[in-house]
C-alpha cells in the first residue's frame, strides 16, 4: 500500500510541479514556502533532533511553544511562512515540511514525532516508524464538516493511524470519532491552544473612546460587517485583516466605508510613535491595522472584539483565548465549527446568529469574556519523555 501511494504521489507531483513553480513566483505569500516545500529550495535535508514537532502554521506553532521550550534541542517543521518565522524565534532547527515524495530522503531520524491537529501525512508517520520513533498526535479533532470526508477515505486514515502510538483529542466527541477511524490509545484532552501564554505586549495609550475591533477578518467579511455597523459618536473602529496580502484590498474597502459615512481613516503603518503617543496619533474614526504581530497589543486597549473568520461560512472561526485574556466583550459569528472546543474554554462569549444583529449587541451592556481554568500539559510531557527514555539506546 505504501509503495502504490508513493507512486501515486510522484505522478501528482510531476503533473502539479510546473503550476506550483509559476505560483511560487506570482504570489508573494508563497515565494519561499512553495519553493522550499516542492523544490527543496534551501531545504535539502532536515536538521538533527531527537524530538520532532510538526505543525501547519503560526497559531499551531504558538500552541507548541511551552513544549518546544521544554525540549530545546528539538527540530520543527511547518507549512506556512508565518509558522516558519514564529518557529525560528524558539529554535534554529526549523524546516519547511516538503511534499510527500521527498520525505523518505529528506527526513532524518528522531525518537519522538509530535504532530499537531490535522497534519496527517502518511509518509511522515511511516518514516518516523521506519526510524522506530514514538508518534504522538496532539490536539486532534474531527469537525462536523470534515467528518464526512474522513469517513469517505476511512481506509486511508486507518493506514495512517496504524503508525500513530498515542492521540490526545480535543474532546470526548473527537475521541469517539477518531477511534472509529482506527486510532488507538486515544485520550480525551482539552484543546491545548487554550494554554497559549499571554505575551508581553506594548502599552499603547488608549484613546478616550469605545474601541471596536474587527479581528482577523477574511475576504468579504469586512464588507459584510461594515454594511451593517452603525458607529456611535464615541466609537472608533479598527480592522485587522488576517492575511497581510489583503492589506491593500481591505484599505480600499475601508476607504469606501469612510467616504460613504463621512469618516476619516488612518493606517497603522503610517504611524511613527512611542507607545504613550498612540492615543494622540489615533485621531481618525477608523484605523486599518496593516502591520503583523500587533493584534494582541490592540486587544489590550479594545472594548469590543468582533472575532472574525466566523461571519463567513468557509473559515470556521479563530482562537478566542488571546482576546479573552484582556477583559474584552467578545462577539463571534455563528460559523466557528473549527474552534468549538476553544469556544467552550471561554465564558461570556456572545454568538451573533445574523450579521444584521451586530448593532443590537453594541447597544447592550455585555459582560467581559473570561478564560476558564486551563489544563496543564503534564500528561503530554510525560508521553514525550517516555518515548525518549524508551529509545535512549537508539
Amino acid at each position: 500500500m505504501i509503495f502504490f501511494y508513493y507512486i501515486f504521489a510522484v505522478i501528482i507531483y510531476i503533473i502539479a510541479a510546473p503550476f506550483l513553480l509559476i505560483l511560487s513566483f506570482c504570489k508573494e505569500k508563497y515565494k519561499i514556502s512553495l519553493k522550499s516545500r516542492f523544490f527543496l529550495y534551501k531545504n535539502l535535508r532536515q536538521k538533527q533532533g531527537d524530538v520532532y514537532f510538526h505543525a501547519c502554521s503560526f497559531g499551531e506553532i504558538k500552541s507548541l511553544i511551552p513544549l518546544i521550550k521544554l525540549f530545546p534541542t528539538c527540530k520543527i517543521s511547518t507549512i506556512t511562512q508565518t509558522g516558519f518565522n514564529e518557529a525560528l524565534k524558539y529554535s534554529k532547527k526549523v524546516n519547511f515540511f516538503p511534499f510527500e515524495v521527498f520525505v523518505p530522503f529528506w527526513m532524518r531520524s528522531c525518537k519522538v514525532l509530535v504532530i499537531f491537529e490535522a497534519e496527517l501525512w502518511l509518509m511522515l508517520v511511516f518514516m518516523a516508524k521506519f526510524y522506530n520513533a514514538k508518534v504522538v498526535l496532539l490536539n486532534a479533532r474531527i469537525s462536523d464538516r470534515s467528518l464526512k470526508n474522513y469517513r469517505r477515505f476511512g481506509f486511508f486514515y486507518r493506514l495512517i493511524f496504524k503508525y500513530i502510538d498515542v492521540v490526545f483529542a480535543q474532546s470526548q466527541k473527537d475521541k469517539e470519532r477518531l477511534e472509529c477511524l482506527g486510532a488507538k490509545n486515544v485520550i480525551a484532552y482539552k484543546n491545548i491552544k487554550a494554554n497559549i501564554k499571554q505575551e508581553q505586549v506594548k502599552n499603547y495609550s488608549k484613546p478616550k473612546a469605545r474601541i471596536i475591533i474587527f479581528a482577523s477578518t477574511h475576504e468579504n467579511e469586512e464588507r459584510l460587517l461594515l454594511n451593517e455597523i452603525n458607529l456611535e459618536e464615541n466609537d472608533k473602529l479598527i480592522i485587522a485583516p488576517r492575511h497581510p496580502e489583503r492589506f491593500g484590498e481591505v484599505e480600499g474597502v475601508l476607504k469606501d466605508f469612510c467616504q460613504k459615512n463621512h469618516y476619516n481613516m488612518q493606517k497603522f503603518s503610517d504611524f511613527t510613535l512611542s507607545e504613550n503617543d498612540f492615543a494622540n496619533f489615533f485621531k481618525a474614526k477608523c484605523l486599518l491595522l496593516d502591520t503583523l504581530g500587533e493584534l494582541e497589543n490592540f486587544y489590550k486597549i479594545s472594548d469590543v472584539v468582533f472575532l472574525c473568520g466566523s461571519f463567513v461560512n468557509n473559515i470556521g472561526g479563530h482562537n478566542p483565548i488571546e482576546a479573552a485574556r484582556w477583559n474584552n466583550v467578545i462577539i463571534s459569528g455563528k460559523y466557528y465549527f473549527n474552534q468549538e472546543s476553544l469556544y467552550q474554554e471561554v465564558d461570556d462569549l456572545y454568538i451573533c446568529e445574523s450579521v444584521k444583529d451586530i448593532n443590537d449587541f453594541l447597544k447592550q451592556k455585555l459582560s467581559q469574556a473570561r478564560v476558564k481554568e486551563q489544563n496543564d500539559l503534564n500528561e503530554i510531557i510525560l508521553s514525550i519523555k517516555e518515548g525518549l527514555d524508551a529509545r535512549k539506546s537508539l
